[in-house]
């Protein structure tokens, strides 16, 4: 088994096939939206290839050290993920090609009018020996 990140994007990545901001949606397709994320999840408990999924909040900060008991905070630029990265999950599967089938099942979520998002995910293996959950 191998642990895979998939990214979804707010911006920067190629536009989505159906490419209507989320702002622009009714509170149904929204919902609709959501519902098709927690259902992914839940086939993929059943099938034991689901680490977890977790979206983003708009807000963040830049955190750095700056000495002892001096950790100074600074809003922006978020450049690479503030603005970009809406949320990700994570999946533990048997190979590549499986990452790849679950990655285009969940761009299929849908959007706008129902029809799928279509949306670029980023698609990333999780570097160095992984720990498989067995519970």
């Amino acid at each position: 088994m191998a642990k895979y990140l998939l990214l979804k994007h707010y911006r920067g990545a190629p536009a989505s096939v159906n490419d209507v901001p989320m702002d622009q949606w009714t509170p149904e397709e929204i919902s609709a939206h959501v519902k098709y994320m927690e259902d992914f999840g839940k086939r993929l408990e059943e099938t034991g290839e689901f680490v977890e999924h977790r979206a983003l909040a708009p807000q963040g900060s830049w955190v750095r050290f700056d000495g002892e008991g001096r950790p100074p905070v600074t809003d922006g630029p978020f450049a690479e993920t503030k603005d970009l990265i809406a949320g990700w999950t994570i999946i533990d599967v048997d190979s590549y090609e499986r990452a790849l089938e679950l990655a285009a099942e969940l761009s299929a979520a849908p959007g706008k009018n129902g029809e799928p998002v279509g949306e670029w995910l980023e698609l990333r293996p999780f570097w160095g020996p992984t720990t498989t959950i067995t519970e």
